[in-house]
């Protein structure tokens, strides 16, 4: 069997689980066994992690923006050299203080796309300046395994109905700084509740919050336990170029969306089909009422979601995607 060596953050990233570790199963009936290898912060460490890729047939380097001496040394240890990631890179990201153009990025970002000889981004406008520099760009979106997440049971209404958000405490930060729709739709439907998935909690004066600490083995059943989800992001350079993890678990778990179009967020939420796309605040509190009255809506907005989920972003379609770039690369 050959090797697939995968350079990444760290085993439990995000990124890692649902763009590579998820593949695990399919990269074997490829006949490649995944390798996953940390990429450590000390230059030495980096170092020696590079050279211990040198016999794998294949060498990823997920999101890392190694330094151009980095890049030097695995273009040279690697056989092949795919680079993939589901971020805006070369931009600094949304909280930044210092703005969202950082030269440093921008220069790490275009030497691993010049000397990789393929690149894996998770959506259209990723490829699109991955392409500038490199000759093969391959779009494969983020994707989840359906079989792993129950449904939603879409039986009550009003405000018993249940809002839920899951994400990371620097996405969170976003959704606080939009508190004013969220205190508009509390206010619009007294006593509605909202679950948040985070390693952190938030508040909202007229918004009441369940926390709920994310847990892998819990998120699954804690998104099919509510009847909303919930996808705004903020308008910026940075969003656009995010990959809607949180939109395509809603969806496996077979609840209703409602999401601002951002970006790839109009691709996953198809409006009044598998969701409600929403801008102004007026937009979100209308939509949030309608589907907190309509029960039969929302499961079927949820099922279209789901199909649509299993049809395009499932991890069964994003490994047939995998397995035709290994084949033409290496052969």
């Amino acid at each position: 069997m050959r090797t697939l060596a995968a350079l990444v953050e760290s085993i439990d990233h995000v990124c890692c689980r649902y763009r590579l570790a998820a593949f695990r199963e399919s990269f074997a009936g490829m006949g490649y066994r995944l390798e996953l290898v940390p990429l450590p912060k000390s230059p030495l460490g980096r170092w020696r992690a590079i050279g211990s890729v040198r016999s794998a047939d294949v060498v990823v380097l997920q999101r890392k923006l190694l330094s151009w001496f980095e890049v030097k040394w695995l273009r040279r240890a690697a056989k092949k050299f795919i680079f993939d990631f589901d971020d805006a890179l070369w931009l600094r990201d949304s909280h930044a203080a210092k703005g969202f153009e950082s030269a440093k990025r921008r220069r790490r970002f275009d030497t691993i796309l010049k000397h990789c000889d393929a690149a894996v981004a998770g959506n259209a406008i990723l490829a699109a300046e991955a392409a500038k520099f490199c000759r093969r760009v391959d779009v494969i979106p983020t994707c989840v395994d359906p079989v792993k997440y129950p449904q939603a049971r879409h039986e009550r209404t009003g405000a018993a109905c249940k809002l839920v958000w899951i994400g990371s405490s620097s996405t969170l930060r976003g959704l606080e700084a939009n508190a004013a729709m969220l205190n508009a739709i509390g206010r619009a439907i007294p006593g509605l509740e909202l679950t948040v998935l985070c390693d952190r909690m938030p508040h909202f004066a007229d918004l009441a919050v369940r926390g709920v600490p994310w847990s892998e083995a819990t998120e699954a059943a804690e998104l099919a336990s509510a009847d909303i989800g919930l996808g705004w992001v903020p308008d910026d350079p940075w969003s656009r170029g995010k990959c809607g993890l949180k939109l395509l678990q809603y969806h496996a778990a077979g609840l209703a969306v409602v999401a601002n179009p951002v970006g790839v967020q109009v691709e996953i939420v198809r409006h009044g089909e598998t969701g409600m796309l929403a801008t102004t605040t007026d937009e979100w509190v209308a939509a949030m009422k309608r589907l907190t009255t309509d029960a039969e809506l929302r499961k079927r907005l949820g099922m279209n979601g789901r199909a649509r989920l299993v049809d395009r972003f499932s991890v069964a379609r994003c490994g047939e995607a995998w397995g035709r770039l290994l084949a033409e690369l290496a052969p």
